[in-house]
């Protein structure tokens, strides 16, 4: 599909094993803001994480993605379907109570996005974007991720990724924005499970094709030293970034 950076579809099959769910709270807070929960839209769904968690709310959901690989990967819900597109979601127009972009609008071509929500949006209708940014253990694991993130990798990120580093709050949306609560992602993952995470970075697999696996595991012998067993679980941290509202 031209206009697609496919940054994921190489990883469909970790990124569905390893990246986080979304909390019900936040789907719940979403569907109380809303003119009804027939329909909502899921763009960039990726594995279908949101997608699957729109369904605690919202009777039928279409979850759109450009990569073949990541929608062959998605998980299944009779409520939700899936469909291969960038952005043409295939709604009718003015019948959808809620669109949603999770960890995907830094990908995004803005105005195609907008567009297509503003035409498949009814009255009332909210627009919802959310990513998550670094995660959080504690301090002495902490410090070597972020040591990884911005020094090891660093220079893998796309340019894209400051995005998500400023919460999407330097992006201009024109919504009529919503004061909405904190919400976080709390996860409990063995240390293979975080390794799985990480590896999942669109930077750490650059990084790997360009140096090859020794970064990685260099990271991964740190953490280990300081993880305690493999089996042992760990609480992490997700911060949410969302920001929702209707169209202007």
């Amino acid at each position: 599909m031209t206009g697609f950076a496919d940054h994921f579809s190489g990883q469909a099959r970790a990124y569905a094993q390893f990246r986080p769910r979304y909390p019900a709270v936040l789907f719940h807070y979403l569907a109380a803001q809303v003119p009804g929960t027939r329909l909502a839209w899921d763009c960039g769904t990726g594995n279908g994480q949101a997608a699957v968690g729109l369904t605690e709310r919202f009777a039928r959901v279409v979850a759109t993605d450009p990569s073949e690989a990541q929608l062959a990967s998605a998980l299944q819900h009779p409520r939700v379907s899936y469909r291969r597109a960038l952005y043409e979601s295939g709604i009718e127009p003015g019948t959808a109570q809620l669109v949603t972009a999770a960890q995907a609008l830094h990908w995004f071509d803005m105005d195609a996005f907008v567009g297509e929500a503003r035409r498949v949006l009814e009255p009332g209708g909210v627009l919802a974007v959310w990513c998550y940014s670094l995660c959080r253990i504690e301090r002495m694991i902490d410090e070597l991720v972020e040591y990884f993130y911005r020094v090891t990798v660093g220079a893998f990120w796309s340019p894209e990724r400051k995005l998500v580093d400023d919460g999407y709050r330097t992006v201009a949306l024109p919504i009529d924005e919503l004061d909405v609560p904190p919400f976080e992602m709390l996860i409990d993952m063995t240390l293979p499970q975080f390794l799985g995470y990480i590896e999942t970075w669109s930077a750490v697999q650059r990084c790997m094709a360009s140096r090859g696996r020794e970064p990685m595991d260099a990271f991964a012998r740190a953490i280990a030293e300081r993880w305690g067993a493999p089996s042992t679980l760990r609480r992490v941290k997700f911060p949410l970034h969302i920001r929702a509202g209707e169209l202007r």
